[in-house]
């Protein structure tokens, strides 16, 4: 049996977007597969059936690669590609593939305007690294396994809604040009036909009790529950309103109804909700200023505006995203 190492370090959303890769190999060449990304992120893989044995990034990269070193593999799949994977694939046996980041097209459409990236979803990239292999994609989309303590309904009861009666508002994101306004997501709310939980880390509380006071049936959640318990909420809700961050990508998962908000940032990156081809009943709705020819002003984003005027989510047509609700 073909042993495999894959390499995805971080962060949430991109860790779920390679679970094609793993269930692909895993079905298709009936292989073992190997997970390394950062300790950080065990609870997105500790529980993937698809995933044989995780390792996890310490402080310390020699004690991690004295155990990869010692697994014998037969096949290395970078799906990180910088410069600690390129050392760790330097002291590893075996062959590699490495995932093609297109830095250079992405610094063409940041600084230029000028767009040469695939009409490719990442997700599609990152399976064209092992098609060599003879891989092929599924179709089946993106997966997040949640724990069987999550498994039962009664699971959240701080969330007082029943199933699909609520929406989940995911307000995060990493950087700050990646988020709608307070007062915007504020008006948003109070227009959404149905009960609204709030999702987000503790950074995100403050935002949070701004919006639930101004929100009637309003609950927030930020900062209150675990990774899992977000995902729990996300599969519960009728539909997920989110920025483009990691919740988007775990609500893909579940082939949720997705109203996904861009900033900063744009769709031709490649990473759009992803709900492969075979699940139907999810849908993606993206709502964004495309017209702007500042966007996009990074491939990440920033904590405040360059221009200063934040028209890439002030100009969001607020009648557009709730009628993506209907």
């Amino acid at each position: 049996m073909a042993k495999f190492l894959i390499i995805r370090f971080s962060s949430i959303g991109d860790i779920v977007l390679t679970t094609p890769v793993m269930r692909c190999i895993k079905k298709q060449l009936q292989a073992e597969v190997h997970f390394v990304t950062k300790v950080a992120y065990k609870s997105l893989v500790e529980h993937n059936t698809y995933i044989d044995k995780v390792y996890y990034l310490d402080d310390s990269i020699n004690k991690t690669l004295t155990q990869l070193k010692a697994e014998n593999y037969d096949y290395v799949i970078d799906l990180h590609h910088n410069l600690r994977t390129w050392w760790m694939k330097l002291q590893l046996p075996g062959k590699h593939f490495s995932f093609d980041k297109l830095n250079y097209e992405k610094w063409l459409l940041v600084n230029f305007k000028i767009n040469k990236m695939p009409n490719l979803h990442i997700v599609d990239r990152y399976l064209n690294t092992v098609k060599t292999l003879g891989i092929k994609n599924d179709n089946e989309g993106l997966d997040y396994f949640l724990p069987p303590a999550l498994s039962n309904a009664d699971s959240l009861t701080q969330i007082p809604y029943q199933s699909f009666k609520y929406i989940a508002v995911a307000i995060g994101a990493q950087h700050q040009t990646k988020r709608l306004p307070v007062a915007k997501l504020i008006s948003i709310c109070n227009k959404l036909p149905l009960p609204v939980v709030l999702l987000g880390s503790e950074a995100d509380n403050a935002q949070a009790e701004i919006i639930a006071h101004e929100v009637p049936q309003c609950l927030n959640a930020c900062g209150k529950l675990s990774l899992h318990q977000s995902a729990w909420a996300v599969k519960h809700a009728a539909f997920v309103l989110t920025h483009d961050t990691g919740l988007m990508h775990i609500a893909a998962a579940f082939n949720k109804r997705i109203i996904s908000v861009w900033g900063s940032t744009v769709p031709a990156f490649g990473m759009t909700p992803y709900l492969g081809y075979n699940r139907m009943q999810g849908s993606a709705y993206i709502a964004e200023v495309a017209h702007l020819n500042c966007r996009p002003c990074s491939k990440i984003g920033y904590e405040k505006c360059p221009k200063k005027h934040f028209n890439c989510m002030q100009q969001i047509d607020e009648s557009a995203v709730i009628a993506a609700f209907r």
